[in-house]
């Protein structure tokens, strides 16, 4: 069965929950415009995804610093789509979440193909094998989530979601040291799987 509210317990609160929280006096008005104009939370979306490609290339063309200023502005629509549906009354269980969750997962690969062709251009095998390995880390954090929800657990646990994963990739990009933000979630990442893992496992024991 799908889960329900009533079938996944709580966890702890996530840092998105927090700057969700944090930063509700900012986006509501903003929404509440949106809402008015009947701007479709889906068009943010697809926005936030297709943005990723300007990161992508600032990235491939060695502008690290400037991939972080528009990591920066490109944030907000991830919190506004999600925002803008819950005003208009959408439930999360309809497209508009389903295109939200895959998009997401798009955009991280859009922008790891733009740390791709860097360190091709570069001829630096070693730091492909870690862009290599945090893509599919990243992936596997989404996909571990999804999986336990789709079997009535929760694991909105792991010391690296995506909105950790932004944070470490924007603050070290604007220090032109993209390898650091790179082999942090490469490490970071499968640790997140792990603590996923045994955080179902756990719950799947009592069920």
């Amino acid at each position: 069965m799908d889960p329900t509210p009533s079938t996944i317990p709580n966890d702890k609160e996530t840092l998105t929950d927090i700057l969700r929280r944090r930063t509700l006096f900012i986006i509501d008005p903003v929404v509440t415009v949106m809402a008015r104009w009947r701007i479709s939370p889906n068009s943010l979306t697809i926005a936030g995804m297709l943005a990723h490609f300007l990161v992508a290339w600032l990235i491939a063309q060695g502008e690290m610093q400037w991939a972080a200023v528009a990591i920066f502005f490109i944030a907000p629509l991830d919190a506004l789509d999600g925002a803008l549906a819950r005003k208009l009354g959408l439930q999360q269980g309809n497209f508009g979440a389903f295109l939200d969750s895959t998009l997401d997962r798009l955009a991280e690969i859009i922008l790891f193909g733009g740390f791709i062709f860097y360190y091709v251009a570069q001829d630096n095998s070693w730091m492909l094998a870690a862009t290599y390995v945090a893509a599919t880390g990243s992936l596997m954090v989404s996909y571990t989530r999804a999986r336990a929800e789709a079997l009535a657990h929760s694991a909105k646990v792991g010391i690296l979601s995506r909105v950790e994963r932004y944070v470490v990739l924007t603050l070290a990009l604007l220090i032109d040291m993209p390898a650091i933000a790179l082999v942090v979630i490469a490490a970071f990442t499968y640790m997140t799987v792990a603590q996923r893992v045994v955080h179902v496992w756990q719950q799947a024991r009592v069920s």
